[in-house]
């Protein structure tokens, strides 16, 4: 891509010169004051249209090596283009040319009608690049939106997925967490019926032991008898 400010010039370019290629015909067709009117018009947006075309030269000076080859071209197809209007305008208005040296005051001083409609082309001049910038920066304003609006929409998408991950997540938890609670009963219950079970084992030991203990004392009545009582 060229520069920038190239790319502007190009654009005014482009909208006089939509502008101009519509007059030579229009001229044909017209008589009189309209035609007269129209001839100061052309000439006006010729003068603007060359002036556009010198700073693009001025851009092309300057510009990158690598597109100077396509801008000349582009400004030697417009030269050529805008030469062509200006033929067929001679052509359609035999009196163009002459039109702004007939309205001249007398005496010819600066502040005549032709330095008045050379400040108006230059007014216009200045409103339509300000027209073009806007429009770039109303442009790059609506890219800049359409940017923010695609990432806000990826950013619900994101969120509500991470809402619906944590929703998951939380059904787990609750999930995980009632096992704990069965968990922590089933324990409960466990240690009651060890306990239980403890308590019947130290039951059995004591009977056992005095059922040894019985024994023992049977047996020794049983041998005092019969070995030492005679």
């Amino acid at each position: 891509m060229s520069s920038e400010e190239f790319e502007k010039l190009h654009e005014i370019y482009r909208s006089l010169y939509e502008e101009l290629k519509l007059m030579p015909e229009k001229a044909l067709k017209s008589h009189g004051e309209e035609r007269k009117k129209l001839v100061r018009i052309f000439d006006e947006r010729h003068g603007e249209a060359e002036e556009v075309l010198q700073g693009m030269e001025e851009e092309l000076r300057v510009a990158p090596s690598s597109y100077r080859n396509s801008m000349s071209t582009k400004l030697r197809l417009y030269r050529r283009d805008l030469g062509k209007l200006q033929r067929d305008m001679k052509n359609s208005a035999p009196t163009f040319g002459s039109s702004f040296s007939s309205t001249q005051p007398v005496g010819g001083g600066h502040h005549g009608i032709y330095s008045v409609q050379n400040e108006q082309s230059t007014h216009q001049q200045s409103q339509r690049t300000l027209l073009l910038q806007g429009t770039e920066s109303l442009n790059s304003a609506t890219q800049s939106i359409e940017r923010s609006h695609r990432i806000a929409a990826e950013t619900e998408h994101i969120g509500t997925d991470i809402i619906e991950e944590l929703g998951e997540q939380r059904e787990q938890l609750d999930r995980a967490r009632n096992r704990l609670v069965n968990t922590g009963e089933n324990l409960s219950r466990s240690r009651k019926i060890l306990r239980s079970m403890s308590r019947r084992l130290m039951t059995n030991k004591l009977l056992l032991a005095v059922i040894i203990l019985m024994e023992l004392a049977i047996l020794g009545a049983v041998v005092y008898l019969k070995f030492f009582r005679r």
